[in-house]
């Protein structure tokens, strides 16, 4: 007698049970752009072997190397840019600021204590012995020249440009990139919402800019933490910390390729975790730093890998 009471109730808990499960799969996969991916997956599969070449093709690059940064397990760093000038790449540290000065192979080879500033999150060489750094809680962009020592340096002695966005907090501006074909700054704004905007190169007095917004209708990431150009075809990278995505778009501002920086996909042996910072250097090698103290360069190889 029992059975017959126990059946409908189990039926009516399946259902529930499938009825949350057909609610919540389609919006788990619109929150993390799962379908976005998938979309921008096959639109790779019809890419020909002449756009693939023209470009930076994400899918053909392997992990070459991961390390520790030494010593900077408690500074937090965020950002990273290719100073051709030097042949090395800078990053900072935010919760105590600085500039930090990284060989290719992530040997550290100076620091430089910032002050003036209270967040830096992202740093950006300018090609000309000019280096930017964006403080994301001031929301302010900073150019100085690159020091030749490793004495403290005070931002606050340099032009700073007000970004606007009082609003933001903490979801502000953590991408940033010099584009010399178009003289222009490119910011990634965290979220909230996220998005692209450029910066025509600030000049004069410390004085409020006026930012434009880039279309970006088509990003399947939840939000954006580190831009980067490609110095050969122009093409832009963006990172995603929370994705775990590193996506390509073209001269147009279209995607083009992308990989998941997820453990057991190109020579990745785990995923990184709190990606923050991409660099490309004039040879095409991919330079990563995630918090809160790990560097990964990322070389092109012969055939493609499975996303």
């Amino acid at each position: 007698m029992p059975a017959p009471v126990r059946r409908p109730l189990l039926r009516r808990l399946s259902a529930a049970v499938l009825l949350c499960l057909l609610i919540a799969l389609p919006l788990a996969a619109h929150l993390l752009h799962w379908d976005d991916q998938l979309r921008l997956y096959w639109q790779e599969r019809s890419t020909g072997a002449e756009q693939r070449a023209a470009g930076i093709w994400l899918p053909d690059y392997r992990l070459a190397l991961e390390r520790e940064l030494p010593g900077l397990a408690g500074d937090e760093t965020s950002g990273l840019t290719w100073n051709a000038p030097t042949g090395t790449l800078f990053t900072v540290t935010g919760k105590h600021p600085q500039l930090v000065e990284l060989a290719t192979d992530g040997r550290i080879l100076r620091r430089i204590r910032l002050a003036g500033v209270a967040d830096p999150e992202a740093v950006e060489s300018l090609g000309d012995g000019r280096l930017a750094i964006v403080d994301e809680r001031r929301r302010l962009l900073t150019v100085f020249p690159l020091p030749a020592t490793d004495e403290p340096l005070d931002l606050a002695a340099w032009p700073q440009y007000d970004l606007g966005f009082a609003e933001a907090g903490n979801k502000g501006f953590e991408g940033l990139a010099w584009e010399p074909r178009r003289q222009r700054l490119l910011l990634a704004k965290e979220r909230d919402p996220l998005g692209l905007f450029e910066l025509p190169l600030p000049s004069g007095p410390s004085a409020a800019v006026s930012l434009a917004a880039l279309p970006s209708a088509f990003l399947p990431m939840r939000d954006l933490s580190s831009l980067a150009i490609d110095p050969r075809s122009g093409h832009l990278l963006l990172l995603s910390d929370e994705s775990r995505l590193l996506l390509e778009l073209d001269l147009d501002g279209q995607p083009r390729s992308f990989i998941a920086l997820r453990g057991g996909r190109h020579g990745l042996s785990t995923s990184i975790e709190q990606a923050e910072g991409v660099a490309m250097d004039d040879a095409g090698n991919i330079y990563l730093v995630g918090e809160p103290n790990r560097f990964y360069v990322l070389r092109k190889t012969a055939g493609t890998e499975p996303h």
